[in-house]
């Protein structure tokens, strides 16, 4: 039964993509700007509208069984009114331009925003609304200025994401009517992997997995941690201790010069997303503690080296690995 219900449905679609291109064009993605025009936007009553239809019916029958020419009049000026709100809403949305679109850091899992970029001509933009990527916002816009608007997106997996068909509408100025269409932008974002936490620490000291850790005559302050009895007492840090109420001394490390090595290979003991997940959260982990470090991939070896480019040729070779969604996008 399922099957058959599947199987009408696509036979529907495929009927009104033949017969009714201008209503199903827009399931095609479209290239950047996106413009909404007379053609493609759309006009239903909303429930309070067809509540006041109804109530403004009565009031005609009675005003022209009794009549009562103050009746009609009054009548057929809610009418007259509830014919210019549609004009008003119209106003409000047809000729808005999204023009951009740009998300932040994103990872699996986690609330990241995605900022969408609207042009809105001479004309106000008061009370609009969007939904998409599972996701609803309300805004408004000013006349002669391009406007960001964020939208809270959570995606679950690793990989290309798209934000599939979103719904812009309004039911300005009175709420009678709802005025709506359709975005479906091409423009892909990159999900970085999910980090594992708590990560591990950094893998070190076997002269090819990373940088020694030692204290000596090169010693760099790296932060503060418990003590230990095995601690020389120059380390300790009285002041932080004072505020503490506990003993602290400093990490001290000292650095080999050979680059940190992040290896997907020697991680055979977890599972291929386990995998990504560590390796992501220590890529993350060596660039906050400004230590070079290349990363060790089945196919190919990126670094060594530091910064934001090398973070993201790394976060995105391992968001790219085999099993990741989506298909593959220039940036």
């Amino acid at each position: 039964m399922t099957l058959a219900i599947a199987h009408l449905r696509t036979r529907l679609l495929a009927a009104a993509e033949r017969r009714l291109p201008a209503l199903t064009r827009l399931r095609r993605a479209e290239s950047l700007p996106v413009r909404l025009d007379r053609r493609r936007i759309y006009v239903l009553p909303t429930g309070f509208g067809l509540a006041f239809t109804g109530l403004m019916f009565v009031m005609l029958l009675g005003a022209l069984n009794y009549g009562n020419n103050p009746a009609l009049l009054l009548t057929c000026l809610l009418g007259a009114a509830a014919g210019a709100s549609v004009f008003f809403g119209f106003r409000s949305i047809t000729g808005l331009a999204l023009i951009r679109m740009r998300a932040e850091d994103a990872y699996a899992g986690v609330p990241f925003l995605l900022h969408l970029s609207f042009e809105t001509g001479a004309r106000a933009r008061p009370s609009l609304r969007l939904r998409g990527a599972d996701a609803e916002t309300a805004f408004a816009l000013a006349p002669h200025r391009a406007d960001d608007i964020a939208l809270r997106v959570v995606h679950a997996s690793r990989g290309w994401f798209r934000t599939g068909r979103m719904r812009v509408w309004t039911e300005y100025p009175l709420g009678l009517f709802q005025l709506w269409s359709w975005l479906h932008p091409e423009a892909p974002f990159l999900v970085y992997p999910a980090l594992e936490s708590p990560a591990p620490p950094l893998p070190a000291g076997d002269g090819q997995h990373g940088e020694q850790l030692n204290s000596g005559a090169s010693e760099e302050h790296a932060g503060l941690r418990d003590y230990r009895p095995a601690d020389a007492p120059r380390l300790i840090a009285w002041k932080a201790s004072v505020r503490h109420d506990s003993l602290l001394v400093r990490d001290v490390e000292r650095r080999s010069g050979e680059a940190l090595r992040l290896d997907y290979a020697r991680l055979g003991a977890l599972d291929t997303e386990a995998r990504i997940s560590r390796l992501a959260a220590w890529v993350v982990a060596a660039e906050a503690g400004q230590r070079s470090y290349a990363l060790r991939l089945p196919n190919e070896t990126i670094g060594p080296g530091l910064g934001a480019r090398h973070r993201h040729a790394c976060l995105r070779a391992l968001a790219l690995l085999p099993g990741a969604q989506g298909h593959a996008a220039d940036d």
